[in-house]
Formats: C-alpha cells, sequence, structure tokens
C-alpha cells in the first residue's frame, strides 16, 4: 500500500534523483506501477526508450513475488525449436520438441539434424543412473577428536535426522551423508530426494534445521556456513563430476552408416578420429571437467528456455562424450551428465513462459498425476541428455565433415549467406 499520495511523474523524478531508491518503490504503489516507474527512471537517467525491455505478457506480481526484486520489465531471447527427436527412456517414451532459447545462429539448426539422424536410426535410449542434490554445511568443532565424535554421532541419529530433514517439506527425503574432515570444519554433505522440484531452497532449509538439530545435541558444534562449497554448487567440480549431483544422466544411440553419410555427410570412422583427438586428447591437455564438444550449448539453451536456474549450467554440461564404430560401419555414441541439476516444479519453471516451453517438451505441469513424486523431473532430464546428445553428433560429424566455419558463416550472418546452409544439411 502506498505511504503517501503521490503521482507517477512524481515519483519517477524522485528515483531519477535518488530520493527513492529502486528497491523502496513498491512502498508507494503497487508492483505493476513500480516496475514502470523504475523503468521510465532509467530512460531518463540514460537518455534512451527501453521499448521492448517493457513489452512483456507475463504477471509481473507473480514473477516479482518469487523470482525478482526490483523488476524494469522482461529480457526476451530469441526461442527456436529441434525436433522430433525419439527417445526412449525409464519415462520418456515417444517423438519430444526440444525448446531452444539461444541468440547463437547455426545452433538450432545443429540440435535438429542430431535430433533427425538419432530418430531415424531408431532414437536415442536414456536412464537417470541416480538421483539427488545436496548441501554440504560447514561446521566448526574444537578438534579433531571432536570431529570423530560429531560424525559418529550423525551415523548413530542418522533416522532422527532423516525426520528432522523431511519435516520441511513433505516431498523431501533425505538419502545419505558423505562426511569430510578438514583441520577443525567437518563437511556434511547431505544428499536428498527432492521429487520434481530442483530442490536447492527445499534442502537448504531442511540443512539448516538439521543443522540446528545438531547443535542441540552437540552444543560444541558450530555451524560457520550452511553451504560449505562441498556441495557443490553452480561451480563445475571435480566432486561432482566423480560423484554426481541432481540427476546424473546417460543417453545413448547407434547411428546407421546410411544415415551418417546422407545426413552427416561423414563417416563414422572419421567421427570417432574427432572424439579421440579432440574431445580426449584436447580435453585432457586442457585439464577440462568434461570430455565433450559443445554440450554447455544445449542445456544453456534448454534451461533458459525452461526456467531452469541458468547458474548449474556449468555443472550441468560436465558431460562425457563415448564413440565407437559398430557394425562395420555404423556408430555407437553416448554422452553421461554426472551433475544435471533441474527440475520441473517451482523456481522460475512456474513462470507462464517457461510453462510452455516445458509443455513443448511434454513436461509440463509440474508433475505427473498418479506417478510417484520425481517422474516428470526424470522424464525431462532423459529427454535433455539426449538432446545434447544430438547437438554433440551434429558438432563431432560438421568437424569431422570440415563444415564447421561454413555452417557459421550460412546461418549466423545473414539472409544471403543464409542459402549457403542447404548445401550441408
Amino acid at each position: 500500500m502506498a505511504q503517501e499520495k503521490i503521482t507517477q511523474e512524481e515519483l519517477i523524478e524522485k528515483v531519477v534523483k535518488g530520493e527513492i531508491k529502486f528497491y523502496q518503490v513498491e512502498k508507494y504503489t503497487d508492483i505493476e506501477t513500480a516496475t514502470t516507474i523504475r523503468r521510465k527512471a532509467i530512460e531518463k537517467i540514460i537518455g534512451k526508450e527501453l521499448k521492448h525491455i517493457g513489452s512483456y505478457s507475463i504477471d509481473m506480481k507473480q514473477t516479482a513475488s518469487r523470482n525478482i526484486e526490483a523488476p524494469i520489465g522482461v529480457q526476451q531471447i530469441p526461442l527456436g525449436i529441434a525436433g522430433p527427436l525419439k527417445v526412449k527412456g525409464e519415462i520418456a517414451d515417444g517423438e519430444y520438441l526440444i525448446p531452444l532459447a539461444t541468440t547463437e545462429g547455426a545452433l538450432v539448426a545443429s540440435v535438429n539434424r542430431g535430433c533427425s539422424i538419432i530418430t531415424a536410426s531408431g532414437g536415442a535410449k536414456a536412464r537417470v543412473l541416480k538421483s539427488a542434490i545436496t548441501r554440504a554445511p560447514c561446521i566448526l568443532v574444537p578438534d579433531t577428536e571432536h570431529a570423530v565424535k560429531l560424525v559418529n554421532w550423525v551415523k548413530d541419529n542418522f533416522e532422527k535426522i532423516c525426520e528432522v530433514f523431511k519435516g520441511q517439506d513433505p516431498f523431501l527425503k533425505l538419502l545419505d551423508f558423505q562426511p569430510w574432515i578438514i583441520g577443525r570444519n567437518v563437511f556434511l554433505r547431505l544428499l536428498a530426494d527432492t521429487a520434481d522440484a530442483m530442490g536447492m531452497n527445499m534442502v537448504t532449509s531442511a540443512s539448516e534445521a538439521v543443522c540446528n538439530f545438531i547443535q542441540e545435541h552437540l552444543p560444541w558444534a558450530e555451524t560457520v556456513a550452511l553451504s560449505g562449497n562441498m556441495c557443490v554448487d553452480k561451480k563445475p567440480t571435480a566432486l561432482n563430476f566423480i560423484l554426481g549431483r541432481g540427476k546424473t544422466v546417460q543417453s545413448e544411440a547407434i547411428l546407421k552408416k546410411e544415415y551418417i553419410k546422407e545426413t552427416l555427410k561423414t563417416t563414422a570412422q572419421k567421427m570417432v578420429e574427432v572424439v579421440y583427438r579432440k574431445i580426449y586428447v584436447g580435453s585432457g591437455q586442457a585439464a577440462s571437467y568434461g570430455f565433450n564438444s559443445h554440450v554447455a550449448n544445449i542445456i544453456a539453451a534448454i534451461w533458459i528456455a525452461t526456467g531452469q536456474d541458468a547458474a548449474h549450467i556449468g555443472e550441468s554440461s560436465m558431460g562425457i562424450v563415448t564413440a565407437e564404430e559398430i557394425n562395420d560401419g555404423d556408430l555407437y555414441v553416448s554422452l553421461t551428465l554426472p551433475s544435471m541439476i533441474c527440475g520441473t516444479i517451482g523456481g522460475g519453471m512456474w513462470l507462464s513462459q517457461m510453462q510452455e516451453a516445458l509443455y513443448i517438451m511434454d513436461c509440463g505441469g509440474g508433475f505427473i498425476k498418479g506417478k510417484p513424486p520425481g517422474t516428470l523431473a526424470k522424464k525431462f532430464a532423459e529427454i535433455a541428455c539426449s538432446a545434447a546428445l544430438a547437438g554433440e553428433i551434429s558438432l563431432i560429424a560438421a568437424l569431422a565433415a570440415g563444415h564447421l566455419a561454413r555452417a557459421h558463416e550460412a546461418l549466423g550472418r545473414g539472409e544471403t549467406a543464409r542459402k549457403k546452409v542447404e548445401k550441408l544439411f
């Protein structure tokens, strides 16, 4: 509610002069009007109309209540479509369209080419191998003896800790914990099932409850940081690369040699050569967390399109590609993503345009009625991993055929150059 009667024009002037801070505008008016006032104030400050940022269809009241602070509008990103992509997973079973939000010319066409050869060859097989989001509090103890006591106490009281953890949310379950003792620091990496949600907010609240429970019984155990960076959240790391985090997913396909020749303009042997020398030797020399061509491209485009937390792209794209020539010219190819952080419910996924993109993937609605919690999130992960595999196949083939530079020139440099792409794809 407004604190005092003041016109919109007066509010804009006060914001411009700094008498009212950007984050304070809601004290004087509703969220929709506050959004406009902030934008108009910025226009005056920079001397430039923010026409496109101010054009949107989302419900700003809903958005500002859970997704953003001090909003001024919306930043739009082009959205393309690839597919259909045939996927056979534990949950996914059919042909799916892939929404990709990107400004990189050639990306959608590349993924689409990969989708077409996977589908023509019989489809991709996908599985979520394990699923657990993590939070790792850092607890300070007096000495090594107390550190060992703490870890043993958690082991002995794990069932009680599970109850404390679960009490924060009906769809939350503590699966296990992994302890590390470093000096006087004890890191408790808590692993949780968060159903269809990505789950970081759920796990953070539940971890705080666990830390409070520990400190009630062990007063000498002081929680220094609720997140001790052993989670590891929003950072590509060896820990998540090896142990996994979120969803560990794998997708594989056998590409028929006739389609490799007709669609990809190359051979299985040449593609295997690129995988070995570029993806293994090159990535190895670079000490890369991941052995792939451009998994981050596809993960980023899907994550932005569907409202996933974009900061998780780094760890979600630590993929490992394998490729083997089989059956005298066919190609077995796989992609393993050890740390895919995703969901279908909560966060930005509830925004209307993000839900529409999820429905394009047949993953809208948050969850599947009549199925166990987490079923829809697994389906999304199977499809997303398979789409990333499609992107890998296309780029590896373009490199093997010597088409990469020409494809980017054709698709990224205007309408005249775009016509050249027909000869490639």
